[in-house]
């Protein structure tokens, strides 16, 4: 391969819902181009960038990767984001690093609701776009209506540059809108021609519809266009390119990636019309400044968009160079580290596949091994510059984590610590308060994967087990009562006595009051006393959880002037705490979380049906205000959290995948009676096994 400064760049990210055919387009492109002899991943051949042992076994996508294609004298760097929901996040690191987001849509589905995200994130990003309807041969194919649907979804931009000529078994190829040429393949060469007759009306009006669209990209040409003049053939390409980088024009193309049609056309149009990172000028900073975009800059600028734990080779980064050019050696400083990085190999990666290269310039991508730095860091010169960090999906499935056997917790625990690092959509934590290792993640399959991996590459095995849910019990009432420890074995006894009164103390946390007067106890025990009473709350007496918003004072006891110590007063302090909890009407209460659910206005009833039926309730309504969310409806609820740690998977099936929240556990609040009882009954069920 040849060295980047020589040649010109655009990168693209093929994004879409899971199983569109997203893989089979970028393998169709390797092989049109020469990059393979076969197609891969089609008839039993082996797929060229789905070679994780997991995407073969699962069936879809689980990570980027690269497909460099040269075409026309452009390497298009096609990005093969993963978009099955538990995945999507490699998605939003693709459309960072890209360009233009190419979506891929299905021919009888239509646009999904992955799509539709992942759009709107596009537009955050100021993406050029373009939309690919595949799968035209099959008998369900239905163009007119993909297209509709995509157009009243995302806006009437869109307009193809190519159509189809015929649907399911009649489909034979498609129409060069543009230029007016018909284009299919016969035994695996473009053959162009002229447009059919039976084509040529659905040709002429998508060109005149292409054309009204583009002519808005210049002033003149809209004037002479709204005043019936004749826009030239050159004219209408010379302004594709301006109108489709200022996302005037999202181009629409129709094909088959399996019989590779409609695959030349794209790469061309690509090739001719898509923007390149110099196009866009600059590139925005986290500090609200921009960058310059330039390979001559002497301090190159680089952003990590990707890191990977590869069985093969390691850590490895997937870069994209924003300002200079990087080489062998190069030493950079990573922003939010402060420490500098040497970057020893440069890779140019086409699936699996490395090839050292010698230079990477500006607008480029390439791979890095063994750096430390992580997805979204920025590396520079001096350090200083630091790339708009893009937004990641919210991982909010969490479920704890155990070892099949005992002993193995640490090695565990380090690889998903490893792995978490490599993944912005992945985290893992060990709660101490539980004694849980919880991973929080976008879904299942994420979960399920990462297992797998743990098993395959670190030799050992974990389940996951239900997070535990942090209650507390507290007191209703004021209650007093006496705790007198005595023991007299032979020798030196002991001795402790006191009085200890509680009472609620809602939201103040522990208090502890000393008002013994007198010297009935002395102040020097008041401390044990005070000890004792926080151990004994630790376990509760319910059902094992701390006990929380309590005042206790001391008021009264007595002391024996030999056998009194610290250990006989922190006793019975323990003693007489726990008696006059028994009688203050101990509760259990549970932690809250404050949600807030954004779906479709359709699915409204159903949320708050479920809110309701999870001891839940709704706290406001409203219309959602978000970019792409139109028709979107927002429900604000509190919920006990026990309820909804498996919500994440739950709004998915309650939604059709539409859906989407953020959870704040804050705040206790009084279990019912029923659930109560059923806490304490397994608790005193574990003090009878000793657990």
């Amino acid at each position: 391969m040849a060295d980047s400064s020589n040649e010109r760049v655009k990168n693209l990210a093929l994004v879409g819902q899971g199983g569109v055919g997203k893989t089979m387009l970028a393998e169709a492109m390797l092989h049109l181009t020469g990059k393979t002899t076969r197609l891969g991943g089609h008839a039993g051949t082996k797929p060229t960038l789905d070679y994780d042992s997991e995407e073969g076994a699962r069936g879809f996508s689980i990570s980027t990767t690269i497909a460099p294609v040269e075409w026309s004298g452009v390497r298009i760097n096609v990005l093969d984001a993963p978009c099955y929901p538990d995945f999507v996040g490699d998605a939003y690191g693709a459309l960072a690093a890209a360009e233009t987001a190419l979506f891929m849509v299905d021919a009888a589905s239509g646009p999904g609701t992955i799509t539709t995200r992942l759009w709107f994130a596009a537009e955050e990003l100021s993406l050029a776009r373009a939309l690919f309807i595949n799968r035209l041969d099959r008998s369900d194919a239905d163009w007119d209506t993909a297209l509709l649907t995509a157009q009243e979804r995302f806006g009437n931009r869109l307009a193809p540059v190519t159509i189809p000529m015929g649907s399911g078994d009649a489909f034979a190829g498609i129409i060069d809108v543009v230029h007016m040429r018909s284009r299919h393949l016969v035994d695996g060469k473009p053959v162009v021609g002229e447009v059919p007759a039976e084509f040529l009306e659905a040709a002429q009006a998508a060109h005149a519809q292409l054309t009204e669209l583009v002519v808005e990209a210049d002033d003149e040409a809209m004037m002479t266009y709204l005043e019936g003049g004749e826009i030239s053939q050159e004219l209408l390409e010379s302004l594709l390119a301006t109108a489709i980088a200022q996302r005037i024009f999202v181009p629409v193309f129709a094909g088959s990636c399996v019989k590779e049609e409609g695959v030349i056309s794209l790469m061309d149009d690509v090739a001719a019309w898509f923007p390149s990172m110099a196009d866009f000028g600059r590139v925005p900073l986290v500090n609200g400044e921009t960058l310059d975009i330039s390979p001559d800059d002497d301090r190159p600028v680089a952003f990590v968009f990707k890191s990977l734990q590869d069985q093969q080779n390691g850590r490895l980064s997937f870069v994209k160079v924003l300002a200079g050019t990087l080489t062998p050696g190069i030493e950079l400083m990573n922003a939010r580290t402060r420490k500098t990085e040497r970057l020893g190999h440069l890779y140019s990666m086409c699936g699996r596949e490395t090839t050292d290269v010698k230079s990477v310039a500006a607008g480029d991508v390439c791979v890095v091994p063994k750096l430390e730095a992580m997805t979204g860091d920025t590396l520079s010169v001096t350090g200083k510059v630091e790339a708009a960090a893009f937004r990641f999906p919210n991982s909010l499935y969490r479920i704890a984590v155990e070892p099949d056997e005992r002993g193995s917790e640490g090695k565990v625990f380090a690889f998903l610590e490893k792995s978490a690092a490599a993944d912005p959509t992945l985290s893992v934590e060990r709660d101490e308060e539980t004694g849980q290792t919880v991973i929080s993640s976008i879904g299942e399959a994420q979960v399920s994967v990462l297992l797998d991996r743990l098993e395959e590459r670190a030799g050992v095995t974990a389940h996951t087990v239900k997070l535990r849910i942090p209650y507390r019990e507290t007191i209703r009432r004021v209650a007093s009562a006496q705790g007198r420890h005595k023991k007299q074995t032979g020798g030196a006894g002991q001795y402790g006595d006191c009085w200890l009164r509680v009472e609620p103390n809602p939201g103040a946390g522990y208090e502890f009051v000393d008002e013994v007067v007198g010297g009935h106890i002395p102040r020097n025990f008041i401390p044990a006393i005070d000890k004792g009473v926080q151990e004994t709350m630790v376990d509760g007496v319910l059902a094992g959880y701390p006990l929380i918003d309590v005042r206790v004072a001391v008021y009264d006891g007595s002391y024996h002037p030999v056998d009194s110590n610290e250990m006989a007063f922190k006793t019975a302090a323990r003693i007489g705490f726990q008696k006059a909890i028994g009688q203050a009407e101990p509760v259990l209460l549970e932690p809250m979380a404050h949600m807030s659910i954004t779906v479709p206005d359709s699915y409204a009833g159903s949320i708050m049906g479920d809110v309701s039926a999870s001891r839940g309730r709704v706290e406001g309504m409203s219309a959602a205000s978000g970019q792409g969310e139109q028709g979107m409806t927002t429900i604000e609820a509190t919920i006990p959290y026990a309820e909804v740690t498996d919500y994440a998977t739950r709004l998915r099936s309650l939604s059709r995948g539409t859906g989407e929240f953020e959870l704040e556990v804050s705040g206790y609040e009084q279990v019912p009676h029923d659930v109560q009882a059923k806490l304490a009954a397994e608790y005193a069920e574990r003090r009878a096994e000793g657990r």
